[in-house]
């Protein structure tokens, strides 16, 4: 029957003692109506914005780069940059010449060795064979000391290719100015390219070079009797210019 609650209107005999609690009336349960929407809670205020006195200033931290950031942003910098290409440096070259006097004709001679010739060195017994089938006397004269490249052990001066050429080529064209000749023999490639501004396919070509005149462009003595077959190209050679210092000799 869903009876929660059973209170008899009289008081029952021998029944146990009712309990108070049970006795009380539970209040109402009110329920709040609900508000419209138009009618919202107040927005709470923004909070006023600290004023700041004149005499008050902010302080503003400005990051520093640490040193080692600095250190390391430097590097990649350097990294980042081109590198400049430094020019190779060029060793000065190495050669001694000896000037030597037949007849009208000066020659220009590499040293094998590097020292002055003497009477049995092959090389010079060599030179003197030439000299013969030439028409020109065989016993040379030595003009000079020999000329020998690098001038200087140290020292700033310049010693490349270039000085050397202008040096050498000074020096002939002063000896021609003192005795002059009809042709200048060139033997040995130092001679060749320092002199006559030529290198080894110019051997046994006659050659024009300013200040020095006719020059002929020869073979070293050392190649030659390493390499006995180039005598036959010098020996065509010579005979087309042989005329020149034969009729000087006349």
């Amino acid at each position: 029957m869903q009876v929660v609650n059973w209170l008899p209107r009289t008081e029952l005999p021998f029944a146990a003692p009712s309990r108070p609690e049970l006795l009380e009336m539970p209040e109402p349960l009110v329920v709040a109506p609900l508000l419209p929407v138009s009618v919202a809670a107040p927005v709470a205020e923004a909070p006023a914005e600290p004023v700041i006195k004149p005499s008050e200033r902010v302080k503003i931290e400005v990051p520093r780069p640490s040193l080692a950031s600095t250190r390391s942003g430097a590097k990649v910098e350097e990294e980042a940059a081109p590198a400049v290409a430094k020019a190779p440096v060029v060793p000065p070259p190495r050669f001694a010449l000896q000037l030597l006097r037949a007849g009208r004709c000066l020659l220009l001679v590499e040293l094998p060795t590097g020292e002055p010739f003497q009477t049995r060195d092959p090389a010079y017994m060599l030179l003197k064979d030439m000299l013969r089938a030439a028409g020109l006397p065989d016993s040379p004269q030595i003009v000079g000391e020999p000329v020998r490249w690098p001038l200087l052990v140290r020292g700033t001066m310049d010693q490349g290719p270039e000085a050397a050429r202008d040096f050498v080529q000074g020096f002939l064209s002063a000896r021609i100015e003192d005795a002059p000749c009809v042709c200048l023999w060139l033997i040995g490639l130092p001679a060749v390219r320092f002199a006559g501004e030529a290198n080894a396919e110019s051997f046994n070509r006659e050659l024009q070079v300013e200040g020095l005149g006719s020059v002929w462009a020869l073979p070293g003595l050392e190649l030659l009797m390493e390499e006995p077959q180039r005598k036959a190209d010098v020996w065509q050679a010579m005979r087309r210019l042989m005329a020149r210092w034969k009729e000087s000799n006349e």
